[in-house]
């Protein structure tokens, strides 16, 4: 299988556990991953990433295979706007 194929056979929940064992080193269910197969599901993360990605975070691998960095103040920015999204927990907060 060739990279391509690879990408257009990863589902979007597929990638969510890719990501997720790339990120904690084990899988969903607890299971740890070996350094070979966190280093593949990380190379397939970053390809599914080229192609997919159009709404790249800070240094991250955007859509055609760019590797994207935001500066200080865009991500100051994009958090600030998206201070409307977080579900406050303690309502005695602010």
């Amino acid at each position: 299988m060739d990279a391509e194929q690879l990408v257009n056979a990863i589902t979007p929940e597929a990638y969510e556990r890719l990501l997720y064992a790339v990120e904690t080193g084990k899988w969903p269910e607890g299971t740890p991953l070996s350094q070979q197969q966190r280093d593949s599901c990380m190379q397939a993360v970053m390809l599914y990433q080229s192609k997919h990605n159009s709404e790249a975070q800070h240094m991250t691998v955007a859509k055609g295979g760019e590797v994207s960095f935001k500066s200080k103040s865009e991500l100051k920015k994009q958090f600030a706007d998206d201070q409307g999204d977080i579900l406050r927990v303690n309502p005695n907060q602010a």
